[in-house]
């Protein structure tokens, strides 16, 4: 389960006021990796890469990315029986709540049940399944017009981008998804996907919105799905 709300107001309340002083100008000892690593990706409020961690450092008192992956493996052995995990995405690591414990979670922010519409996840399946792909493809497959606000919600939530445009009249635009999806849905690359042995039945994506304790995405969301036969 994640949670994009920035930074935690701990660590703003920690800098709030002060005022920051180069790390090679300090004459405290070097924490441990391991600490550092497990600070950052709790502040993070996203998946941060190898190099991003390694920036941390000047240059002086850089660890080398041996040191860093080192730490990384030892907090994935002692969050083994934890509610949190540290899992590897496509926009690096992160730290999240473990899926077992993530509807228990939740309820800290739940206002109503989230609903997706039906509509919208089969689109996405789609696009995940058969990228690149139009618009009229979509349409053709599922047999009904995709609405206006789904293309929208995808790609105000950045899950879906346009790529291309297909070289036929009209120029339809070609949509694939994106590293934010890869990141939202906890995938490292496409390649992760489960078999979708039907692509009209998107319960993936479903039981990984609901595992994320995701809130309504969108008020359209919510409504029943307007599908309308081609």
């Amino acid at each position: 389960m994640r949670r994009d709300r920035g930074q935690p107001d701990t660590a703003e309340a920690a800098t709030d006021g002060a005022e920051l002083v180069p790390l090679n100008a300090l004459s405290l000892a070097m924490p441990p990796v391991k600490q550092v690593v497990e600070g950052a990706l709790m502040a993070a409020g996203g998946p941060l890469t190898l190099d991003q961690m390694l920036g941390l450092y000047p240059e002086d008192r850089r660890p080398a990315g041996g040191e860093v992956r080192a730490a990384i493996d030892a907090l994935m052995t002692d969050y083994a029986e934890r509610g949190i995990e540290l899992v590897e995405v496509a926009g690096g690591w992160r730290i999240q709540v473990r899926r077992a414990v993530a509807p228990w979670v939740a309820r800290l922010w739940e206002e109503k049940p989230a609903r997706y519409s039906r509509a919208l996840l089969e689109t996405l399946a789609l696009i995940a399944y058969r990228q690149p792909i139009t618009r009229g493809e979509i349409e053709e497959i599922r047999g009904v017009t995709v609405s206006t606000q789904i293309v929208k919600t995808l790609t105000e939530r950045e899950w879906v981008r346009v790529v291309g445009h297909r070289d036929v009249p009209g120029r339809p635009a070609l949509y694939a998804t994106t590293r934010r999806f890869l990141d939202y849905f906890g995938l490292r690359s496409l390649n992760d996907l489960p078999p979708l042995a039907e692509l009209r039945d998107p319960a993936f994506f479903e039981q990984q919105l609901r595992a994320a304790g995701d809130a309504a995405i969108d008020a359209a969301m919510d409504e029943p799905d307007d599908d309308k036969p081609r």
